[in-house]
């Protein structure tokens, strides 16, 4: 399990980001570089890191799934996700 804290900056960012997202885009178009300075750090999408969902877990991501790979084949294996099961040959 990650850190509270961690998973919370998270959020935080992720609130920034969904924020400034419109007028981002608007100064990019317009090329306003300097406007973009002024917006701040966190408010750029570059600075967020995919989580897992349940866990927090930072590594081993799943982007498909929105998962850890660890969460992941628990959940496989449990047949919690449709159309996915153990592979054997």
């Amino acid at each position: 399990m990650a850190k509270e804290s961690m998973k919370a900056r998270e959020r935080k960012r992720q609130k920034l980001v969904d924020k400034y997202a419109a007028k981002r885009a608007e100064l990019k178009a317009a090329g306003d570089y300097e406007g973009l300075q002024r917006l701040p750090k966190n408010a750029s999408p570059v600075r967020l890191h995919n989580r897992c969902q349940l866990t927090g877990r930072p590594k081993g991501y799943m982007r498909q799934f929105g998962v850890s790979r660890i969460n992941f084949r628990e959940m496989a294996l449990k047949g919690l996700i449709p159309g996915i099961k153990k592979a054997s040959w």
